[in-house]
């Protein structure tokens, strides 16, 4: 109902039997700039394969001295600085819904995958319960960007982060999402701004350790998803989360929504 998505969706098993998915955000070849990615289409997609849980892999800048290049971050809140050219919501158009949003990210998932941080190579460490600034992009920030979203409690900046965890809110999939620094913004006089060829740098390491990072969690992950202990604090929550009177239901919006929550408001 929202379009296809940004590429192929790879299904892969765990030894036990288990499905994962894999999908590129950008395409494989990272054709889709950060504006342009199909995030709708994406996360709907995921959600009509059954998929319950999204570790969301992120380059990021960094805002702060002490998350260097090569650091993976889990964030637990957002701040955001789109502008509004990216559809932030599956709802509209006839049905209303206020999706509740205050903790972006999941807890449980953060804390499963901050025990795996032996795993990270290159001296690189893992920083939990921080801020991440998503912006429009696809231009890096200027100075002052940079050095105000230090004073509004910003961590790690990227382009990525949403809509991506509005959207899997409202299907209801567990989101969490793991930045990979790669660079320190631009916020720093005393080196030189960010280039793309000092992120593809780092990106080099960053991909080992996330494939170490990924092999390492999933065993744990797939443990917690069999045995329910991941809490699935808002599963049903967009049952609730309705402002529409029920007569006054635009019905494509409804039917479309069959697609990510069947009978919810049907």
């Amino acid at each position: 109902p929202w379009g296809f998505p940004s590429d192929k969706i790879v299904i892969s098993r765990t030894p036990s039997g288990n499905k994962i998915a894999f999908l590129a955000r950008h395409g494989r070849g990272h054709y889709l700039t950060p504006s342009e990615v199909p995030v709708r289409a994406n996360i709907a997609a995921l959600k009509s394969l059954g998929v319950e849980v999204i570790l969301a892999f992120s380059a990021v800048g960094s805002l702060r001295e002490e998350i260097p290049p090569c650091d993976f971050v889990l964030p637990s809140q957002l701040i955001d600085r789109t502008r509004g050219l990216r559809p932030s919501t599956f709802f509209g158009q006839g049905l209303v819904a206020h999706a509740v949003f205050a903790d972006p990210f999941h807890a449980g998932l953060a804390e499963l995958i901050a025990q795996h941080e032996k795993v990270l190579e290159f001296g690189a460490k893992l920083h939990k319960d921080k801020t991440a600034v998503c912006m429009e992009g696809p231009q890096f920030s200027t100075r002052a960007e940079s050095h105000m979203y230090r004073s509004w409690g910003g961590d790690v900046i990227n382009m990525s982060a949403l809509p991506e965890a509005k959207l899997a809110r409202e299907a209801e999939i567990q989101y969490q999402m793991i930045c990979m620094s790669t660079d320190f913004d631009c916020w720093r006089v005393d080196e030189e701004a960010v280039t793309v060829e000092t992120v593809m740098q780092n990106m080099g390491n960053n991909g080992k350790n996330a494939k170490n990072l990924l092999h390492s969690v999933l065993p744990d992950l797939e443990k917690a998803v069999q045995e329910g202990s991941l809490e699935p604090k808002y599963a049903g929550s967009m049952k609730f989360a309705v402002m529409t009177a029920p007569e006054k239901r635009n019905q494509e919006t409804v039917a479309k929504l069959e697609y990510i929550l069947p009978g919810y408001y049907s």
